[in-house]
């Protein structure tokens, strides 16, 4: 049996594994749209763990991250340094949104932000930047998807076939089972992506050098330029030391504000379960740590070079004669990584555009409005699919690019939960202002000053804006704000016996 067969029979037993616990996980919620949404508010630790810590490490992990140690060596720490820092403030952030969605039935980023400033714009915004940043986000994970069963399969299956493949199955469980479903398939693929993905960051510097010590001494004689922080650019130029700084810096501020995961806030069964993923979530970096090795050890691989750097990890286990067997699993956990993202992104790109994008226009019950976000599950990602068939964006630039525009949701967030003096204008004002200048950064450029991500300049004028806007109009009803900014009123809603 040709070793592509052999492949092709691993990959499918592992789509039809994921697609039996999807649909299985699915049962077990309501049909309401709290519980296709927000899971019946049940998560328990284990769920929140890898839901949280399988939907960041995503195929721009498995793929773009050896892509970039390989091809760009020390800039693909910023990787592992954003996480660290993104998530802390989640350990406040969280259990404050937390409280008062419970308290006022909210499952969405947006719901909570207009609870406090009422504006069915600010509402449209949201939901339109939201999605705006899921389609490249989910055009990674397809292009991911794509990319390892082509190599491995030597092209018998192209990308475009793979990718509907992998993300067929995706639609189908999140369609049958929401929130549920992405939450337990992503408990699953999280475990199997983290046991790959050691496996492999060991194995191929011992195999290719004797051991990751030798793998980085030849590399500092040979490539050393590769070992030097920020490392180097696309275009194998220096790296500035402003956007180094300035992507780790737009990435920490955006991580826990991505609408599917700041959803996940309004899942968790308690407070203490959310403080505990935000203790535990570190741990979970411990994958990228493998993830690097994997790309360094193609630095001075002697079997050739891929097509592109993110092909680098799907080209060096096919060049080191690996037995098929050990190849369908990596495919498995490369699609591990891809599915676990992208089924939060499909779930929660569909339900941020009912609840905060139709809802405010159009009132639905419930039957309808989860209708309406199955049939929107499908349109988003037969949208990314169609861009996903562009093979020539890098991965880890795809999710560099959403990062600009989600980090434009921190100073509405904060705003809402700990600035009193915040008004509707002022956050609509901000959201407008600094959306734009992140936008025409990303056209421009050659106009950043100091080589900054257009995220980061697109928060500083966000937030003068704001400031300056809210000062200058009527302050909100003292008692509405109270239910949202003082600490009295969300610990007693947080300790109360349903929190």
């Amino acid at each position: 049996m040709e070793r592509w067969h052999v492949v092709t029979a691993i990959l499918a037993g592992y789509l039809a594994l994921t697609l039996w616990i999807g649909l299985r996980a699915g049962r077990k919620r309501s049909a309401s749209v709290q519980g296709y949404v927000a899971g019946d508010r049940d998560f328990g630790l284990l769920v929140m763990y890898f839901v949280t810590g399988a939907t960041v490490f995503s195929a721009f992990a498995f793929l773009g991250g050896p892509g970039w140690a390989y091809s760009r060596g020390a800039a693909s720490f910023y990787i592992l340094a954003y996480g660290v820092l993104g998530i802390a403030p989640w350990y406040w952030i969280g259990p404050r949104a937390a409280a008062v969605g419970r308290r006022e039935g909210y499952v969405t980023q947006a719901q909570l932000i207009t609870g406090r400033f009422p504006s069915r714009t600010i509402s449209v915004l949201f939901a339109v930047m939201s999605v705006a940043a899921f389609v490249p986000y989910v055009t990674l994970q397809m292009q991911g998807a794509g990319i390892v069963i082509e190599a491995v399969t030597d092209g018998h299956i192209p990308l475009w076939a793979g990718a509907a493949l992998a993300y067929g199955i995706v639609v189908i469980y999140v369609l049958r089972g929401g929130v549920g479903a992405v939450g337990w398939t992503n408990t699953f693929q999280g475990i199997f992506m983290l046991i790959i993905a050691w496996t492999l960051g060991l194995y191929l510097p011992t195999r290719l050098y004797g051991g990751v010590g030798p793998m980085f001494e030849q590399i500092a004689t040979q490539r050393p330029e590769l070992l030097t922080v920020p490392g180097l650019a696309a275009d194998g130029s220096p790296w500035s030391w402003g956007a180094y700084s300035s992507s780790i810096l737009v990435s920490a501020i955006g991580i826990s504000l991505w609408p599917h995961l700041f959803m996940k806030a309004f899942t968790a069964r308690n407070d203490e379960i959310l403080r505990r993923t935000v203790v535990l979530f570190p741990t979970f970096q411990l994958f990228l740590i493998p993830v690097f090795l994997i790309g360094f050890a193609g630095v001075l691989f002697q079997g050739g070079a891929p097509e592109t750097p993110d092909f680098i990890l799907p080209f060096m286990i096919l060049e080191t004669d690996l037995p098929a067997i050990v190849v369908g699993l990596f495919c498995a956990g490369a699609l591990s990584a891809s599915m676990s993202t992208g089924d939060a992104l499909l779930h929660a790109a569909a339900s941020v555009t009912v609840e905060d994008g139709i809802r405010p226009f159009r009132p639905m019950d419930d039957a309808a409005q989860r209708r309406v976000i199955q049939i929107l599950v499908v349109v988003v990602g037969v949208i990314a699919y169609a861009f996903a068939l562009d093979e020539n964006s890098s991965l880890v630039v795809l999710l560099l690019t959403a990062y600009g525009i989600i980090a434009q949701f921190a100073p509405p967030v904060l705003a809402t939960l700990y600035w009193r003096r915040a008004t509707t204008p002022g956050v609509l004002a901000g959201l407008i202002a600094g959306s734009a200048t992140s936008v025409f950064f990303l056209q421009n450029a050659s106009l950043r000053p100091w080589d900054l991500h257009e995220g980061i300049l697109g928060l500083l004028v966000h937030v003068p804006v704001l400031v300056a806007v809210s000062l200058a109009t009527r302050p909100q009803d003292p008692t509405h704000v109270a239910g949202f900014v003082a600490d009295d009123a969300l610990h007693a809603v947080s300790e109360s016996p349903h929190g």
